[in-house]
């Protein structure tokens, strides 16, 4: 005989009119889409049934009540679950104690779930050599494409910044490319090697195939432009890194910034400096670049127990 569910119980009128001006103020000082907004409202619906299981509305709810909660809930789940719904939670009673809700906030002793460490996929220099040869370089896209690639692998810059690269901020004899506004709003110089800028220059400087080709009598600040002489995209980028990779025959999950990852990793495995590398990458934080030395590690205990005779 199959066990009927638990009656669910109505939620006190109180929660349910705190989750919808929760909600609707995410949506009008934040503009959150659906989805998310969705998203929100079941975590803290789940939550207030289960309040209401005791007695309570949300704003009613103490430290001991979330505790409870996640212990009861979480004990089997990804600390990642776990972490997503406390940041809902955390959010609902920052705007609850803003709007005098609450006169409490009960998260401020909920601790974080311990997660395994996200380790950026990448690329093997094999791979990394053949995607940078994919692009047909006799056309004037794929000469733009093998350098921009060459670029983005010397230099380890952001999509974001390869795309919004101007001409002028590239110093061919100099071998760097000055970052305007990087993320956090900072500048930087990053330097790029002989190979990287040996390609730059055919680009820039190659009448027939390069640059000048494609934008015919139009003019443009951006360093790498369309067929239309319009600024490369983010996604136009992507798009071209996934369609080389086809051509290339890497099979291994790829991302807007796997080059960058390679770039960083690869750097490590051949001795860099970890501040060196976080200067090069733009991080502001140290425990950012750190990530790295794991898929170094990796690679190196990989490389031992391939070539050690007591591997």
């Amino acid at each position: 005989m199959t066990q009927a569910a638990p009656e669910t119980l109505p939620l006190p009128p109180s929660s349910t009119e705190g989750i919808q001006r929760f909600c609707d103020a995410l949506w009008l000082e934040d503009g959150l889409a659906r989805n998310t907004l969705d998203a929100y409202r079941r975590d803290l619906t789940l939550y207030a049934q289960w309040l209401a299981g005791r007695g309570k509305a949300l704003d009613q709810t103490e430290d001991a009540d979330l505790s409870d909660y996640f212990a009861a809930r979480h004990e089997d789940s990804l600390a990642s679950t776990a972490n997503r719904r406390r940041t809902v939670f955390k959010r609902f009673f920052q705007w609850a104690l803003r709007e005098h809700v609450v006169s409490a906030d009960p998260t401020r002793l909920l601790p974080t779930a311990k997660q395994p460490p996200r380790v950026p996929q990448t690329l093997s220099e094999a791979q990394v050599e053949a995607l940078i040869a994919a692009p047909d370089v006799d056309a004037p896209l794929g000469l733009r494409d093998r350098a921009m690639i060459e670029l983005m692998y010397a230099s380890g810059l952001r999509v974001s910044e390869i795309v919004a690269l101007k001409t002028v901020e590239v110093g061919l004899n100099e071998g760097v490319v000055r970052v305007i506004g990087g993320k956090g709003g900072k500048d930087r110089l990053v330097p790029f090697g002989a190979e990287a800028g040996d390609w730059l220059r055919r680009y820039l400087q190659d009448g027939h195939k390069g640059r000048t080709a494609l934008l015919g009598e139009r003019t443009a600040d951006a360093l790498f432009v369309t067929a239309r002489g319009d600024g490369m995209t983010r996604q136009a980028f992507w798009y071209l890194i996934k369609r080389y990779a086809q051509r290339a025959d890497i099979h291994a999950p790829l991302s807007p910034h796997t080059l960058r990852h390679a770039f960083a990793t690869h750097l490590l495995n051949h001795g860099a400096d970890l501040r060196v590398v976080q200067m090069l990458l733009g991080h502001a934080d140290i425990s950012t670049t750190q990530i790295y030395t794991h898929v170094a590690r990796e690679r190196l205990r990989t490389l031992h127990a391939q070539h050690h005779p007591r591997g």
